[in-house]
This record gives structure tokens, sequence and C-alpha cells, in this order.
């Protein structure tokens, strides 16, 4: 039902307020406390995005025609814009905080899956012209969509839930253009008694090699070697073998391209808008998966 899920998102918000996200958020101005809540400004966004509303003019329409006397108080769409920009800096911890919320049962966190996805802003023959948040965000390729695309990726770790889709560890966002492997030795001195199971674009047998001493197995696919058309069949069994564990990771992130739109940024206009764009979305997909495990 969905004012039963708007009720639990709400007052989720406002736990999160009370914890301290009050601080990412906090005025120093005579309108300290004002009658249309921060609390309510971010439940409307990830309540619109769950109701699969793609962008902030249709969540906002959504609410107006369905739930107005729920919020009396909500401003024009111009000012409720202002408001969501306002607050951008407070999706990146609520978005932490919904993932520390998903339920822990029946996670295998010895086995764990590591790729990324694209959040295009501009594709193919715009992204040369692209200029949003271009000191964040900049032109790399997709290799999975074969094309070129100006945005940033989001990379996650997750861990084996076996008969369900893996649970994420670890969500991080990066430019475009990042390499992958750099995003892997990022993280490697927090890894610990895992076997983690990637893509060829994070083979690195040095890598691999300083990894050993903290029980930190990677497994990818064999590369063909140059000159080389086919590989051997062992080696073919094994990377079929390898892309079968990543492949509900992928399931992962088709599932939260379905419920939220994430991959699609082309109306965000400004760093902030990138910000509320990329972390409400996550943080409304882990909602769902914590809410409906």
């Amino acid at each position: 039902m969905p004012d039963t899920m708007l009720i639990e998102i709400y007052l989720f918000v406002c736990e999160q307020f009370k914890s301290g996200l009050w601080q990412h958020v906090q005025r120093f101005s005579n309108n300290m406390d004002p009658e249309f809540t921060d609390e309510e400004v971010m439940t409307i966004y990830l309540f619109g995005i769950i109701q699969k509303r793609r962008n902030v003019k249709e969540i906002y329409d959504y609410i107006c025609d369905h739930f107005s006397s729920w919020f009396p108080h909500l401003p024009c769409y111009g000012g409720y814009i202002q408001r969501l920009n306002r607050i951008s800096s407070a999706f990146p911890v609520l978005c932490e905080a919904a993932k520390e919320n998903l339920p822990q049962a029946n996670i295998l966190r010895e086995i764990g899956m590591l790729d990324s996805f694209p959040v295009i802003m501009a594709s193919e023959k715009r992204s040369g012209k692209a200029r949003v948040a271009s000191f964040f965000a900049n032109k790399g390729y997709c290799s999975s969509k074969k094309m070129y695309y100006y945005g940033v990726k989001v990379h996650v770790l997750g861990l084996r839930s076996p008969g369900t889709l893996p649970q994420p560890d670890r969500a991080l966002v990066t430019p475009a253009s990042e390499f992958d492997l750099n995003v892997l030795e990022g993280i490697a001195s927090e890894l610990h008694d895992i076997d983690l199971f990637v893509d060829k674009a994070y083979i690195d047998s040095q890598l691999s090699e300083q990894l050993c001493p903290q029980m930190v197995h990677i497994y990818a696919p064999f590369k063909k070697k140059k000159g080389q058309e086919i590989l051997p069949l062992a080696q073919r069994a094994f990377s079929k073998a390898v892309s079968a564990i990543r492949q509900p990771l992928e399931s992962l992130f088709s599932w939260i391209g379905e419920k939220t739109g994430i991959e699609i940024a082309s109306k965000v206009r400004s760093f902030k808008g990138l910000l509320v764009h990329v972390f409400g979305r996550l943080a409304a997909s882990f909602l769902l998966l914590s809410l409906n495990p």
C-alpha cells in the first residue's frame, strides 16, 4: 500500500535526522525551522522514486494529485526544487544509513562481487559537449553498453545471498572515466577473508598478490592473449563459472535501474542535482530492499 510505504519512509527519514542527519542541513538564518520540513522534502523525493516517478516534476505533480492533504505546507514547484537542492549533501549520508538498514540474514560475507554501472547525463553525440558538474562528472566508455557517455559510475561491492539479490556492502561514485581497477585498489586495504568475483577490468596480478595476506582472493575470467582466437577448454569453463557467480550482481543493477531509473540523468542540471539523483535513487532502492525483503 502506498500510504503505508510513505509512512515507513517518513519514519525512517525522521529517525536519521534525529541520529545526526540534521547536521548536514543545518541552517544559520532567520528561517531555521520552516513549516515545510527537510524531512518532508526528502520523504517526498524518495517516495516518488519508489512510485516510479522519474523526475522531480513528476514526483511533485504526483504528490499534489494524491497526497496534498498529507503535506499542507508544500511550496510551489520552484520552491520545492530549491529546498531539495539545498539538502543535497544529506543524501549520501542517508544512502549509507539505508544500506546499513538492510536485513543481514542469509548473507555469505566470504563471497563478494564487484562491478559498476553508468549514470548517463549525456550520451553518444552530446557527451563531448556536456559540462554539468564537470569538476566531477566526465566522459567515459561503458563496455557493457558499447557506448561513450558523459556522467558518473556507480561501483557496488555485493555480498552473495543465495536465492535472492546480492547484499550491497559498499557503493561508491566516481567520474565516468575512472578505471574500475582503481576503485578496487582504493578499497583493497579494507577487504579481508573474501573471495571476490570480478570481470576482466579488475585483472592485476600484483594487486592479487598484495591481497593474499588479507585472505582476499580475486577471480576473473581469462583474457585472450594477443593473437589468440580461442581460449583453452579449461579456461573457458573457469571463465563461465566466474561469470555465473557474478551474474546476480548484474541482476541487482537491472533491478535498481528498473525500480529507480538511476541510469538516466539527462535532466540533471547541477552538481547538487547529481547528488540528489544518484544517492537519492540508491537510498530509495536500499529502502525497497529493506522494507520488502
